[in-house]
């Protein structure tokens, strides 16, 4: 049994996303924990009030809602029984600490293999919330492998997991016209608007973007932009809108330009913790490679890591922007949120080197100049060049102002942030043991 958990703010889109499919006959409502009327009695607003109501106990807590499936290979699909799968998801619940909250079971039918979906909340009748850290690792996993030995079941693999495991890398690219366009954008919001942490629009659109489908809030003038209204279209492999777009308030869990903003806010503050990983992916890729790298793989590096990116180009094929895109985190950055060094022109000039070679000679020539106006006579027989002649040829009058100029340039203010952490924490060390020695 691979058990997958999912953690979000809206309760309500966990709901939508199982009730649709009870709608379109591809699951049922199949058991229910901690409700007062049994399964089949229960009427949509019953169950979702039950939830709700159970959420508005703590509205401090932002994440809470779980979204769980519990996936059967197929060695075990003959022989689960409805009991047996009512019997195996409420011990489940117990051994992950959710046993005494209300939760709602749906069995899916439109996959190959037997499996249900649980939602629940981790806001406790008290008011207090069910600490969700270390769920999916710790307390699922463990339950898991206990549920397999307790109820004889086929015991999951590696291979299990990463057949049902949804991640951006092997989701289905919409191709328009292969199969209905509102459910293939549905399926692809499904996913996207409960794993990732955006900001704007232009950072949603970075990740949609990656399955062919683009959030649109018309251009400036027409009617959409006017009544601020929001579709949601369907790209081909060049990136060109195809078909007709499709609204978003005409899809389940409406996806509006209201709600979005909604999540705009949220997400501000849960991507803050995630933001030095993508900042020490990026540093640690670039040190690696030493700047002598080209963009095309720096950004297949980026990839092998989790972390996608998103490149803006002019229409003279001119770099202006660039947006990552953590898997890991599920949190999306533009470059200027990182850094000036991590921006289209920062970057670009971290990967050339550009930017120490223009500085270098910048330095260079208004040191020299210094020197070679205070230095006493006699001390040189011609203007100083350290730049240019080996270290080793100078005088040790010469090597001292080399070794000066050197790090006068290395920890330049405006210097930090293109060079390698290493080589910062580097520079910090030599100016604490200057200053100490003064």
């Amino acid at each position: 049994m691979v058990a997958i958990v999912h953690q979000s703010s809206s309760l309500r889109n966990a709901i939508q996303y199982n009730e649709q499919k009870v709608r379109l006959g591809g699951a049922e409502v199949f058991h229910s924990g901690n409700y007062p009327k049994d399964t089949e009695l229960l009427s949509f607003t019953e169950r979702f009030n039950r939830l709700k109501k159970q959420t508005a106990l703590n509205t401090k807590v932002k994440v809470n809602t779980v979204h769980i499936s519990l996936n059967f290979p197929d060695e075990d699909k003959k022989r689960i029984s409805d009991q047996l799968l009512r019997s195996i998801s409420d011990a489940y619940m117990q051994k992950i600490g959710f046993g005494n909250q209300p939760y709602l079971v749906y069995r899916h039918k439109d996959a190959g293999h037997e499996h249900v979906h649980i939602v629940t909340t981790n806001i406790q009748n008290n008011g207090k919330a069910i600490s969700l850290h270390n769920l999916a690792k710790g307390r699922s996993l463990l339950a898991a492998k206990t549920i397999e030995k307790d109820f004889k079941l086929t015991v999951a693999t590696n291979k299990h997991r990463q057949a049902y495991q949804l991640t951006p890398v092997n989701a289905l690219k919409i191709q328009y016209g292969k199969f209905g366009s509102k459910r293939a954008i549905t399926n692809v919001l499904d996913h996207v608007l409960t794993k990732y942490k955006f900001e704007s629009l232009h950072e949603l659109n970075a990740v949609l973007k990656l399955y062919n489908v683009m959030a649109d809030v018309g251009g400036s003038g027409t009617r959409i932009q006017k009544n601020g209204g929001l579709v949601y279209r369907i790209l081909d492999a060049k990136g060109t809108a195809v078909g007709i777009p499709v609204k978003a308030s005409l899809i389940y869990n409406k996806p509006t330009l209201k709600f979005l903003q909604q999540q705009f806010t949220l997400n501000g503050p849960l991507k803050v913790r995630h933001l030095p990983r993508v900042k020490n992916v990026i540093d640690s890729s670039l040190i690696q490679y030493r700047g002598n790298i080209s963009l095309d793989s720096f950004t297949n590096q980026l990839k092998q890591k989790g972390i996608d990116t998103v490149l803006r180009r002019n229409n003279a094929g001119r770099l202006y922007g660039i947006t990552y895109v953590d898997h890991k985190t599920g949190c999306i950055f533009n470059g200027s949120q990182l850094g000036k060094a991590y921006a289209a022109t920062g970057l670009l000039q971290r990967l050339t080197g550009n930017v120490i070679r223009q500085k270098q000679q910048k330095h260079t020539k208004t040191r020299v100049q210094k020197v070679k106006h205070a230095a006493p006579v006699g001390h040189f027989d011609a203007p100083l060049k350290p730049w240019f002649k080996p270290i080793w040829n100078l005088s040790d009058i010469q090597k001292g102002c080399f070794v000066i100029k050197t790090l006068d340039i290395l920890t330049s203010e405006e210097y930090q942030g293109t060079l390698s952490l290493e080589l910062q924490r580097d520079i910090r060390r030599r100016k604490r043991k200057r200053q100490s020695l003064s």
